[in-house]
């Protein structure tokens, strides 16, 4: 789960790099980044149905606290998590069963919200880096990549 994460993170940050000579690689690397997104979500879900925890539902409203909330970092996440947490088990604000796939209790101990805030902000991502995919693909049918570029300007300069 750490090396893909890792190497999402890392073909992101690569990709982008590639972006300035090769439209090709950069879509390559983002998809790869898509990709690891992919598998680290696979792995979250199979966490917890091992554990048989719930999967939160697309309309569960701690999915929209999460991403309403917008943490910048694992830190703000993990406070979130224990906030969640502790709503859950003194009562306050918990799930209903039909925000649920499936549960054991109402209270979802700690791993599994942390394992589904974990699938929530994998969303996010994955949604934003589809987006990212579209406009490269975009851009590059419409301005090609870096050689076709550099022979528009050549032949430009030569007049032909």
């Amino acid at each position: 789960m750490v090396q893909a994460a890792r190497s999402g993170i890392q073909n992101i940050a690569e990709g982008s790099m590639a972006s300035g000579t090769s439209k090709k690689m950069e879509m390559k690397l983002t998809n790869v980044a898509r990709a690891s997104l992919e598998e680290l979500r696979r792995d979250y879900e199979d966490f917890l149905r091992q554990r048989g925890f719930g999967i939160w539902l697309l309309r569960d409203p701690r999915r929209a606290d999460l991403i309403a909330r917008r943490p910048e970092n694992a830190n703000a996440v993990a406070l979130w998590v224990k906030e969640q947490h502790l709503k859950q088990k003194n009562g306050r604000d918990g799930p209903d069963r039909q925000s649920m796939k499936s549960t054991r209790s109402i209270s979802d101990p700690v791993e599994a919200v942390a394992a589904n805030a974990a699938l929530t902000l994998i969303a996010v991502a994955s949604s934003l880096l589809d987006r990212q995919l579209a406009a490269q693909a975009a851009a590059f049918e419409k301005e090609g990549g870096f050689t076709e570029r550099l022979h528009r300007i050549r032949t430009a300069r030569r007049g032909t």
